[in-house]
């Protein structure tokens, strides 16, 4: 189960991703800008530190990507009232309208492709979320 796990996962994302990227009609983002936007959509307000324990990236590099998207008009710096050094993010509103855009393409190829499976096997997907959200908790605890 392990080894068909690790073998599935990337691939099913991967086609997903190939699908969106041939229908959404702006510029996509790399992958690692695109997950940031999503975390931030997700946690509006939380500082690079928090964004890049989540990610499980290195606070310099979420810093970076966090440079490039507030020069491409996508995230926004605020600071901390109360300490100046920490700066919270929040997506724009184009930025978010973009984010929403994707996952709703995502979520359009996702529901296309579970009708061309059996009802017994939609059922196992169904039953199967759970236990897929208990591994990614324990593979990352960080995860909420």
């Amino acid at each position: 189960m392990a080894s068909g796990l690790a073998a599935c996962l990337p691939v099913l994302y991967r086609a997903l991703d190939r699908q969106v990227t041939a229908r959404y009609p702006h510029p996509k983002p790399p992958e690692g800008q695109l997950a940031l936007l999503r975390y931030v959509a997700q946690h509006e307000g939380v500082t690079v530190r928090e964004a890049a324990e989540a990610l499980l990236m290195k606070p310099n590099n979420v810093s970076a990507l966090v440079s490039q998207l507030v020069e491409q008009g996508d995230l926004e710096r605020r600071r901390d009232s109360a300490d100046k050094r920490v700066a919270h993010l929040h997506l724009t509103a184009t930025a978010r309208e973009r984010v929403s855009e994707v996952r709703e393409l995502e979520t359009a190829f996702i529901r296309h492709a579970l009708t061309s499976l059996t009802e017994g096997q939609q059922g196992a997907l169904g039953s199967a979320l759970d236990a897929l959200d208990a591994l990614t908790r324990h593979l990352h605890p960080g995860v909420r």
